[in-house]
């Protein structure tokens, strides 16, 4: 069976529960009555039949007519009794005689048909002079009282219960609609109470509803004023003052977070913008110590060769990690239009000279793709894919580049066929410092310090795009989504 539909507000619920309890209520009252005036007139009914005695089944051995004892009243006695008594002769568990007093005639009808089924019926009744039920297909619902006769026989009295059952049934009909009604207007009454009962904790839910709008991630939040507070001592007052301490204490500490990560970002900004000099600086007297003319130990000339090579990738990481801070910050970037079909092979063929080993594929449309960007960091993103590609993949590696528009948008594609990301890399794959290039190529050397796909991350990210990654061992891909009405054909 399939289950009822359960209220979800509050405001539902309760108002479906008043109108519960009092169906219940109404229920109770409804069955109290009816069972009660159908006991209290059943009692009058069998008071009646007490009261009629056995002289009308008597009289049916003499056709209905008591005998004559001279006082003239023969036929007195079945004018003082109800329309509808019923009284019948047994003798030997047989039907001998019988009759039915009807509306408007003294005398008794002795033609009652009965079927067997009834005169079985009959014949059951106990003779112990106390009132029963019974159901006569030809005369409906009787009360009846069987007594044993003078002769041996058993002398049986009723009188319809249909009068009880209608004063029942009309009880139930008037309960039923008066019962009804108030449950209509309790409904409407009781939706009304509850919505206005409850109108202050629909004032206490509003400031949630703007705090779950408002970005919480990062940066700094401005949040909402806080709910009204009813009064305390009611539940709405109560759970208005918790919220509003949560709200404060929440407040605090993303005001904290947000002056916690503008000083780390103003520390590596700083920091990158120090360190800039003097790695140019180191890098610069070792390119010049090689340049020499004297004779040189090769140990010396291998020295000053990896300070040369650490300083230029030293330089490189103060490069990416001031570029991080500034797009933090959210310094602008350029906005002009970009060719990017021209980036990309550009970007290819850099890649490719960088990396002959491997084997570039182009796809590329026939007419240009131009978007609205700063064209140094859209470079910055090619180039970062590539070289994760080339650098993350052992030699031999087809990388697909592919670029195409899609709904008014560009969609940028750097596939590869080598082993993939690790599965447990993937989620974390753009943050910074994650670098997984052990897994992915056991004979790169070297390696970065993490940031190219976090910059490629934050580029994209600033330029209102997107980018994801789906990887599985010989298909690994890498898609760069910029948003609709920056892109343009021709």
């Amino acid at each position: 069976m399939r289950r009822l539909p359960r209220p979800r507000t509050l405001r539902a619920r309760l108002t479906v529960g008043l109108v519960v309890l009092l169906a219940v209520s109404c229920a109770a009252v409804g069955l109290a009555a009816v069972v009660e005036l159908n006991g209290f007139l059943t009692q009058r009914l069998d008071e009646q039949l007490t009261q009629v005695g056995t002289r009308f089944p008597e009289s049916l051995e003499h056709h209905g007519r008591m005998p004559d004892d001279h006082d003239g009243d023969e036929h007195g006695d079945t004018r003082r009794l109800a329309t509808g008594t019923f009284g019948a002769r047994l003798l030997n568990g047989e039907v001998t005689n019988m009759g039915l007093i009807r509306s408007g005639d003294p005398s008794a009808d002795l033609g009652v048909d009965l079927t067997a089924g009834d005169r079985k019926q009959l014949a059951a009744v106990p003779a112990d002079g106390r009132p029963h039920t019974v159901d006569l297909s030809a005369l409906d619902d009787y009360r009846v009282v069987a007594t044993p006769g003078r002769d041996k026989d058993v002398l049986v009295v009723g009188l319809p219960l249909e009068p009880v059952q209608a004063a029942v049934h009309r009880l139930e009909l008037v309960a039923g609609v008066v019962f009804g009604l108030a449950l209509v207007a309790t409904g409407v009454a009781g939706a009304g109470w509850v919505r206005w009962s409850l109108r202050p904790l629909s004032r206490v839910a509003a400031p949630p509803s703007r705090v779950r709008e408002q970005p919480l991630a990062s940066g700094e939040v401005a949040l909402p004023p806080r709910a009204p507070e009813p009064d305390s001592r009611s539940e709405v007052g109560r759970v208005a003052a918790a919220f509003n301490r949560m709200l404060g204490h929440v407040e605090d500490a993303l005001t904290k977070r947000h002056a916690s990560e503008e000083r780390l970002r103003r520390f590596a900004a700083d920091a990158s913008h120090e360190l800039r000099t003097p790695v140019a600086s180191v890098r610069g007297h070792a390119e010049l110590a090689l340049l020499h003319p004297g004779p040189v130990p090769p140990e010396v000339t291998r020295a000053l060769e990896r300070i040369a090579a650490e300083s230029s990738r030293m330089g490189d990481m103060v490069d990416d990690l001031l570029l991080l801070a500034r797009l933090d910050a959210g310094r602008p970037l350029e906005r002009r239009p970009v060719d990017l079909t021209h980036l990309v092979l550009d970007a290819v063929t850099d890649a490719r000279a960088a990396g002959p080993e491997h084997r570039w594929t182009l796809d590329l449309p026939e007419e240009p793709v131009t978007v609205t960007g700063d064209t140094h960091r859209l470079h910055q993103v090619l180039a970062n894919l590539l070289a994760n590609a080339r650098l993350h993949t052992p030699v031999g590696t087809q990388v697909t580049v592919t670029l195409e528009t899609e709904d008014g948008s560009a969609r940028l594609s750097v596939h590869d066929d080598g082993p993939g990301v690790p599965e447990d890399v993937q989620p974390g794959v753009f943050e910074r410092f994650t670098r997984a290039e052990h897994r992915r190529r056991q004979d790169a050397s070297g390696g970065g310090a993490g940031l190219g796909l976090s910059i490629v991350a934050a580029v994209v990210e600033a330029h209102g795009g997107s980018v994801g990654l789906e990887s599985r061992p010989g298909a690994t891909t890498f898609t760069v989504r910029l948003p609709s009405g920056e892109v343009s054909n021709g």
